[in-house]
């Protein structure tokens, strides 16, 4: 892997599915930490790698809202948000999509004016400093019910920012249904945001299929369960419905028992739109990097393999079309230069 390796840290990268809180780098954390110490989560980085071990998905959680609550301030979510940028652009990631969740920052007293103007002028700095574009995904916390769907949906569409591209839901999916948040996706459809739902990571393909079927979905965040249903992948495939697959993430989270058993294979064996993403990295010990390399592992890819994945996140992107030439046409002159000087 070690060509392999060097090949895939410098390939033009995009990356779909990374949650903005979830992607604070160990010394982020702990400088959050330090800021407020009455939070239980530890100022020391490398006691953050025990932290960050998890049982279960409920685990998980429950871990990952111990850090949101120490993004207190726009400060905190400046600092934040330019943060996660500098760790993509170490990556070559030059275009992403981070899912942001506003409920979580206003409900805790950031002003939500003050909110958008800290990412946006993240934004801004990323592009002009780091050379990476970002687009947001506002997704609503499931757990936190209808009221928190109402309110996401108002933030989005009247505090709309100039990144917003989409619309998500993430959190629990077990006892947390699909239906229910229909009139939420409509709304925000109907107003040029486009779905991107989280299903079928902890519950079975039902959850895809109302997804699709409900919500609207063009992306699924992870659909790990689909593979389990022959029919709802034909019909992913047909509709270029593209999943957002996190391998490392369904390992930590015990969504999949082993590495071994994960069902990319079976994603891509079908047909399917499968882009690789990272989730929430530095609570999981990854990166895009690495997993791009575990995808290598797991499909048997080379260079053009991965090549060819990286463009499948340019085109199931919601980047335009000129900005999607230029990423792809990125990736294949890397792909073919290093090819040539081998």
């Amino acid at each position: 892997m070690t060509d392999l390796s060097s090949f895939i840290a410098g390939l033009p990268k995009a990356e779909l599915h990374v949650h903005h809180v979830g992607s604070a780098s160990p010394r982020i954390v702990a400088e959050l930490a330090a800021r407020h110490a009455d939070s239980r989560v530890p100022a020391d980085p490398e006691a953050l790698r025990e932290y960050f071990t998890f049982t279960d998905f409920a685990h998980f959680i429950d871990v990952y809202l111990s850090v949101v609550d120490l993004v207190r301030t726009p400060e905190d979510v400046r600092l934040l948000t330019f943060e996660v940028a500098r760790d993509m652009a170490r990556q070559n990631i030059r275009y992403a999509e981070l899912t942001i969740t506003p409920y979580s920052s206003v409900r805790r007293g950031i002003d939500e004016f003050a909110f958008m103007e800290a990412i946006e002028d993240a934004r801004k700095a990323a592009e002009t400093e780091l050379g990476v574009l970002l687009r947001w995904c506002f997704d609503i916390p499931g757990e936190a019910g209808l009221a928190s769907a109402e309110e996401t949906a108002r933030l989005a569409l009247d505090r709309r920012p100039e990144g917003l591209v989409s619309f998500g839901l993430g959190g629990p999916e077990i006892g947390v249904p699909r239906p229910q948040f229909k009139p939420f996706f409509d709304r925000a459809r109907a107003e040029g945001l486009r779905s991107v739902p989280h299903a079928g990571e902890t519950t079975g393909p039902e959850t895809v299929w109302d997804a699709v079927r409900l919500l609207g979905a063009e992306r699924i965040g992870h659909g790990t369960s689909a593979a389990r249903d022959p029919e709802l992948l034909a019909y992913l495939a047909d509709q270029r419905i593209a999943l957002e697959v996190c391998p490392t993430s369904n390992i930590a989270t015990r969504a999949v028992d082993r590495m071994e058993n994960h069902p990319l294979r079976r994603m891509v064996d079908a047909g399917v739109l499968v882009t690789i993403n990272s989730d929430d990295p530095p609570m999981f010990g990854t990166d895009l990097n690495n997993e791009y390399a575990v995808a290598a592992r797991l499909l048997e890819l080379d260079e053009r393999g991965l090549g060819a994945l990286a463009k499948n996140a340019v085109e199931a992107s919601f980047l335009d079309e000129a900005g999607k030439a230029r990423l792809a046409g990125e990736i294949d002159t890397y792909t073919e230069t290093w090819l040539a000087g081998r």
